[in-house]
């Protein structure tokens, strides 16, 4: 497959990279500093520029088959829109038969209250309210917008193996928080881009 991965030099993003060219396919990555992309491989292309510039988006979109939106921020003291307004940049440039794959958290929509005890009272207000707060945003416009998506809302995150085990959850009774790896997000992201069994679902994905 043609995959493109926004957020491509660290994190989820680059592990989705990883994932993607061991299992064969080719890579379209935008990447704002090329730089720091620490993959040089003959499947990768680079398209230097930001996720909240259309026309960037729109060259790292077109003609791919699958686009997955791994941005990220380490930014939790300024209110940011980096999530919402490259949904709409994505919504602009997609045609109805691509498929868009978007890394949001546990936390956003439905999932939000079922993170424990500390995530959900300490954790997301207290540090990370301004992100999330775009990232609901993200999740609106992707919803009302795009044709064809899964969003992937990862547990708290680790640097642990690439498993493929865990669990990816839409029925959230009784789920009080979890872990997951970001080498098996990648792991779950790339197994719906060849088979999207979640298409128009947010599953929380955890151990």
């Amino acid at each position: 497959m043609k995959i493109a991965v926004i957020g491509a030099t660290r994190g989820i993003g680059l592990e989705v990279v990883k994932a993607a060219l061991s299992d064969g396919h080719a890579v379209t990555a935008l990447v704002r500093v090329p730089a720091r992309m620490s993959i040089n491989h003959e499947r990768v292309r680079i398209v230097p520029g930001d996720a909240r510039d259309p026309g960037a988006v729109a060259a790292v979109v077109k003609g791919q088959e699958v686009v997955c939106d791994c941005l990220g921020s380490k930014d939790i003291i300024r209110t940011t829109t980096l999530f919402s307004q490259c949904a709409e940049n994505l919504a602009r440039a997609m045609k109805p038969e691509q498929l868009l794959i978007a890394v949001t958290g546990m936390g956003s929509g439905d999932s939000r209250g079922h993170g424990g005890f500390l995530y959900d009272r300490v954790v997301l207000p207290l540090v990370l309210g301004r992100i999330y707060a775009d990232k609901e945003r993200q999740e609106r416009i992707i919803m009302e917008k795009i044709a064809r998506w899964v969003i992937v809302r990862p547990g708290i995150l680790t640097n642990g193996p690439r498993t493929g085990r865990y669990r990816a959850l839409v029925d959230l009774r009784g789920i009080r928080g979890g872990k997951i790896s970001r080498a098996d997000v990648a792991d779950f992201i790339l197994s719906q881009a060849k088979s999207p069994a979640f298409l128009g679902k947010t599953p929380l994905v955890i151990y």
